[in-house]
C-alpha cells in the first residue's frame, strides 16, 4: 500500500493488520523479503564483504545513527535511513515537527535513532569498499561517507540538519568535477580587488616629507 496522506499516519498506528495480514512499514526496520536458497548465500558473502565498511560510517557518522547494517531491500540506492520499529516513521516526524502546539518531552522519545542500510551491491558502495580497503586514511571517504548520509535523509523523507554544510559539500564536488582549485580560486579573487582609494596620494606626500 502506498499511504501519502497525513491521516494514513495515524490510521495505520491503530490498524495493524488487515484480514489477517500484518502491515508492516517499509520505512522501518525489521523488514524481511522473501529469497531463495541461492540469494540468500551471495547476500551473506556479501553481507561479510562489507562489514568493515559499515564500521566506519558508524565511526564517521557516530551518534546521527544508532547503527549501520547491510540490507537486501534495496534495488538501486547505495543506502537508506529507516526509523525503528515503534517509533515514529519519516513521514510522521516531518508532520509533528510541524505542530505549533506539539509537545517536546514527546517527540524527544519517539523521535527514534536512525538505522542506515547499505545496499552492497550498488556501484558507489563497492568502489567505497574497495577505497577503504586499499586506504582507509583517504580523506575523500569522509566527504563521501557524509554525502551518502544527507542524501539519505532527503531520499528517506526527513529533513537536513545542516542545509549550509551539505551545500558546501556538493560545492566540493562541483568544483573537483570542474577541476577548479581553491588556491587559483584564491589568487583570482586577490587580482579582482579594487585598488584602496587615495593610495597615491599617501605615496606622493610620503616621497615629499622625504625630500
Amino acid at each position: 500500500l502506498f499511504m501519502v496522506d497525513p491521516i494514513d499516519e495515524y490510521a495505520v498506528q491503530q490498524l495493524k493488520e488487515y484480514e489477517g495480514k500484518k502491515l508492516v512499514c517499509a520505512t522501518k526496520e525489521g523488514l524481511k523479503l522473501n529469497e531463495t536458497e541461492e540469494e540468500k548465500k551471495a547476500f551473506e558473502e556479501k553481507k561479510a564483504a562489507t562489514e568493515g565498511l559499515c564500521k566506519l560510517i558508524k565511526e564517521v557518522l557516530d551518534d546521527k545513527v544508532e547503527k549501520v547494517v547491510v540490507s537486501n531491500r534495496l534495488e538501486q540506492a547505495p543506502c537508506v535511513l529507516v526509523t525503528g520499529e515503534f517509533g515514529w516513521s519519516a513521514n510522521m516526524e516531518r508532520i509533528m515537527k510541524a505542530q505549533a502546539l506539539r509537545d517536546a518531552s514527546t517527540s524527544s522519545y519517539m523521535m527514534s535513532k536512525k538505522t542506515m542500510e547499505v545496499n552492497p551491491s550498488n556501484p558507489i558502495i563497492v568502489s567505497l569498499r574497495d577505497k577503504v580497503s586499499a586506504d582507509q586514511s583517504d580523506k575523500t571517504v569522509k566527504d563521501v561517507i557524509w554525502m551518502l548520509y544527507d542524501t539519505s535523509l532527503l531520499t528517506s523523507g526527513f529533513s537536513l540538519d545542516e542545509p549550509t554544510t551539505f551545500a558546501n559539500r556538493i560545492h566540493r564536488l562541483i568544483k573537483l568535477g570542474l577541476s577548479i582549485d581553491d588556491d587559483d580560486e584564491g589568487d583570482d579573487a586577490i587580482e579582482d580587488m579594487p585598488e584602496l582609494e587615495g593610495a597615491e596620494d599617501v605615496g606622493e606626500s610620503t616621497m615629499e616629507e622625504v625630500d
